[in-house]
């Protein structure tokens, strides 16, 4: 813990408070709503993309929750995430590193439906192709639309959507917290990946607030909503 905070029990304390009672995710979201604004979308997305992120576990992530990702050769976690166009978080969810993307992505869309009503259209990589193209479709009428590589491709290639979502997932891996997984819950590894970015989303508005405004010499007061 840095020097000027208090014990680390008191400060897990409030932390923990606010991953149980899901305050995590409502700040975040208010946060999230008024990027979109700011930058003239719809504060609810229309559309989103979703993957996944296998990093190594510390050891304090117990046998339990974590597993071996044959295809990354790493043993620990996996991230499932989904984000908006802008690359702005919709849902995280961390899992052993075995785990399946389609087997995640089932609960995932399916919270994402119910959370998310104007959403009809995710756009996903390969490891998403099969049954749960079809059952997206007609269980959740929603279209899964997968953006593959093709086979000439050689070296690192931008393909479309799909980079929005692998940019989000090089914004987690620069905070230290995440640079792999250290913590014994996965409730807390998905409540970090939210602090994450409701940080980077603070400051985005912060320097648009801070901006001067039309005709004034001085600058914005900064007020973030309480």
């Amino acid at each position: 813990m840095p020097a000027d905070f208090p014990a680390w029990d008191r400060v897990y304390a409030f932390f923990r408070r606010w991953r149980d009672n899901e305050l995590i995710g409502e700040f975040h979201d208010r946060l999230r709503g008024q990027v979109r604004q700011r930058e003239g979308r719809n504060a609810e997305p229309t559309a989103a993309i979703i993957d996944s992120q296998s990093v190594k576990g510390a050891a304090s992530v117990p046998a339990a929750s974590r597993g071996f990702d044959g295809g990354k050769k790493i043993n620990g976690r996996k991230r499932h995430i989904i984000v908006g166009t802008l690359g702005l978080l919709l849902m995280v969810l961390v899992t052993s590193a075995d785990t399946r993307d389609r087997d995640a992505a089932y609960g995932m869309l399916e919270r994402l439906r119910a959370r998310y009503r104007k959403i009809a259209l995710v756009w996903a990589d390969g490891g998403y192709t099969g049954r749960l193209v079809d059952w997206a479709r007609e269980k959740l009428r929603l279209t899964v639309e997968i953006v593959k590589r093709s086979d000439d491709m050689r070296g690192f290639v931008v393909l479309p959507r799909r980079w929005v979502v692998e940019r989000t997932l090089s914004w987690l891996v620069r905070s230290r917290r995440l640079a792999r997984d250290y913590e014994t819950l996965t409730a807390s590894s998905e409540a970090v990946a939210l602090w994450s970015m409701t940080m980077l989303m603070g400051r985005r508005l912060a320097r648009h607030r801070a901006r001067p405004a039309a005709g004034r010499s001085d600058p914005q007061v900064l007020c973030l909503p309480r």
